[in-house]
């Protein structure tokens, strides 16, 4: 299962084989590691290695290390949450320049608008006229709502990406709009003026989806992207 790990950079390589046997299926979630020992003469490098080895797959979730009597190295299962973490705290810490999160949000929101013309259902564009005319009650209240507006928004960009039926997208999009919040707090204002223009943008949208126009979708939510990142960016400057 394992050789002898290359000695010109031997932790990486121990890392390398075991999460490359992990990600290949031949050590299926549930399944437990070969014993510390026995990894050690395989991998023929010395316990402290092999340790700070596992230490970091399992800061990568890709197994759990089980103390006690008949405990070990377990592989876990590999979740949208784990394989996300690291581009949510990029955003989260605001390691992402205004710009490089417009750029990354315009080419998959205005994808994702597209997929959600193309596949939308009944039911998928029921969903998103009630969760806009939430937003429009929000908005129509005034900016001691804009918290809760920004939150209809959110459910609206989510509601599209699951109409596409792709996961990745889901992910995606969970990972970046439950972590945005720092970039809004920072740089975005959201008064009257503001929330009428993203109710605006809102409505056409969802009549592009609900039209099943795929083009006109994608160019509005793209210009939906670019028209508050350039607010947020003036504010920023």
């Amino acid at each position: 299962m394992f050789k002898a790990a290359k000695q010109n950079r031997i932790f990486q390589d121990v890392v390398q084989q075991i999460e490359a046997t992990i990600l290949s299926g031949k050590l299926a979630p549930g399944e437990m590691l070969p014993p510390e020992r026995e990894l050690k003469d395989m991998l023929q490098v010395s316990r402290g290695t092999l340790r700070e080895a596992l230490r970091v797959l399992e800061h990568k979730g890709l197994i759990e290390i089980k103390l006690g009597v008949g405990g070990g190295a377990v592989v876990q299962d590999i979740s949208y949450d784990q394989v996300s973490e690291s581009l949510a705290l990029l955003i989260r810490y605001q390691k992402v320049s205004l710009r490089h999160l417009s750029e990354f949000r315009v080419g998959v929101e205005g994808r994702v608008s597209a997929l959600a013309a193309e596949r939308a259902t009944t039911v998928d564009v029921l969903r998103l006229k009630l969760l806009l005319e939430e937003a429009r009650q929000f908005a129509e209240k005034g900016t001691d709502f804009q918290k809760e507006f920004v939150d209809v928004d959110k459910r609206i960009h989510l509601t599209l990406a699951e109409m596409t039926g792709n996961p990745v997208y889901v992910s995606l999009h969970h990972t970046v709009h439950d972590n945005i919040d720092q970039y809004y707090e920072s740089f975005l204002s959201m008064q009257e003026r503001e929330m009428n223009e993203n109710l605006a943008d809102l409505d056409q949208i969802v009549a592009a989806v609900e039209a099943r126009d795929t083009e006109k979708a994608r160019q509005l939510a793209e210009a939906h992207v670019l028209r508050f990142n350039h607010y947020m960016e003036n504010r920023a400057a």
